[in-house]
């Protein structure tokens, strides 16, 4: 089988596939992959990143990165080829594939670009995604640069990190504002993986890396381009979203930004692109900021949106869709009147009355998303306003089945199913009020206990007071 660029690959014997990776194991006993090549984690590293290519094209290291890049899943690339074809493309393939990126004669795909609507109206962040040939070598570099880079990175960076999470970033946020930094410099840099400088990130990494053939290879996939509107337009700056070596490429430039911050000695946290600097008073802050700013733009090449690059006391934060607040001389956090809005925005998209999907579905999706939602603010103070949402949503929800009962007799044939007495479903059957009053009478019908225990829509108070975290 030849690929769009007619790569012929060496095939993958399944054995390879089923067996045990010890750099894998390596990994999850906390023990590097470099170290488990060199057998001595004081051995100096160069010779192995001087010849790191060898590694990543090993095949234990590419049989976990067809392995990861199959659970992933996700959408197919330009070439139409989805995940499932992976497998046989690369039992067919491989051989050729292996030679052309050992010389260093392979080119990557342009990505496809798919944009997702953000908070702000009218604004979208544009993914990249790449063809599953090209994620699953993205994925086989990541996972050896991952182990090199993560003995340099800030232990107050937290995002896309292994073990690392945005719970912890918060917690972090948390121990400093109890120290008594209060005061909170919000970076925010415009577009960051758009705007990245090619020619710093590879200057910054090439500083760990030594293979040459490494440096062009990811060199080649930020030059990649992407597929637009039916036409190809270059990349001459930024890493694109969606593939397995943007975040880490991420982290790395942004790497500086943290050994920079802790030469000054600041408290800072910083989720991703999402930076937030930490101070004991208002001017301490702002001068902070004030001389922040000159490194992001005059040494990383960066854009920082002044406008969202604010002074505040941390109770006027956001951060990570969460909002801070102080408790008897303690931080505690809630949720974000933001995010607030955001969610229930959503729920109103999901209990749209014309939307025509099954009451299961419906039930589906609205279970998905509330327990999604609720696990990651499982950390804020929010029972009041689970309690609020459960009622809101539930009249929602009958607003939907009133709306669906639209002739007389309908209603009369659904309320009698209710067992409520004829005199009841004789006044509901013909009400005339419009459709969120009569969702209001419908609550003696269409009581909890239906809707929740019987039709099996989602107590979002119930299931926040069951993960809740309040420490």
């Amino acid at each position: 089988m030849e690929t769009k660029h007619g790569i012929k690959y060496r095939q993958l014997h399944i054995e390879d596939y089923l067996q045990e990776i010890p750099a894998e194991q390596g990994r999850v006993t906390g023990v590097y992959a470099h170290e488990w090549i060199t057998g001595n984690p004081d051995t100096n590293t160069d010779l192995w990143t001087e010849h790191l290519l060898d590694t990543i094209l090993r095949s234990g290291n590419l049989n976990a990165a067809y392995k990861r890049v199959e659970k992933n899943k996700g959408s197919g690339g330009i070439d139409g080829m989805q995940v499932d074809g992976l497998l046989p493309c690369l039992r067919d393939h491989q051989d050729k594939l292996v030679r052309q990126l050992r010389e260093g004669k392979y080119k990557p795909n342009p990505v496809h670009r798919v944009e997702i609507p953000k908070e702000e109206k009218g604004k979208f962040r544009k993914l990249g995604i790449p063809t599953v040939v090209d994620r699953m070598i993205q994925q086989a570099i990541a996972q050896e640069l991952t182990p090199i880079y993560e003995e340099q990175f800030s232990e107050n960076s937290y995002g896309f990190r292994p073990g690392r999470s945005a719970h912890d970033a918060l917690a972090k946020c948390r121990e400093y504002v109890d120290e008594g930094y209060v005061y909170a410099a919000s970076m925010d840099l415009q577009a960051y993986f758009d705007t990245v400088n090619h020619s710093k990130l590879i200057e910054v990494l090439s500083r760990s890396i030594k293979d040459g053939r490494v440096i062009s290879l990811i060199h080649k996939y930020l030059k990649a381009g992407v597929m637009e509107e039916g036409g190809f337009h270059a990349t001459p700056e930024g890493v694109p979203q969606g593939g397995p070596l943007s975040p880490l490429c991420g982290n790395v430039m942004l790497n500086e930004l943290d050994k920079e911050l802790e030469r000054r000695g600041h408290k800072f946290v910083r989720y991703a692109d999402d930076c937030i600097i930490l101070c004991k008073n208002w001017k301490s802050a702002k001068r902070t900021q004030k001389h922040i700013i000159p490194f992001i733009t005059g040494k990383l090449y960066l854009k920082a949106n002044l406008e969202k690059t604010t002074v505040s006391h941390v109770s006027k934060v956001k951060y990570l869709g969460y909002g801070f607040y102080r408790n008897k001389g303690k931080c505690r956090m809630r949720v974000h009147p933001k995010s607030i809005t955001k969610m229930k925005n959503h729920l109103r998209e999901l209990t749209v009355r014309g939307n025509k999907w099954s009451s299961p579905e419906r039930e589906k999706k609205l279970r998905d998303y509330t327990d999604g939602w609720i696990n990651y603010y499982r950390y804020a103070d929010m029972k009041s306003l689970m309690e609020n949402t459960d009622g809101w949503l539930r009249r929602r929800i009958r607003a939907v089945y009133w709306k669906q009962w639209k002739k007389v007799r309908t209603r009369y044939k659904m309320l009698r199913a209710l067992h409520l007495p004829e005199w009841k479903v004789h006044e509901m059957a013909n009400c005339r009020a419009g459709v969120w009053r009569a969702a209001a009478m419908l609550n003696s019908a269409l009581t909890k206990k239906i809707l929740v225990d019987r039709l099996g829509y989602p107590s979002v108070s119930a299931h926040y007071l069951k993960v809740r975290v309040n420490y």
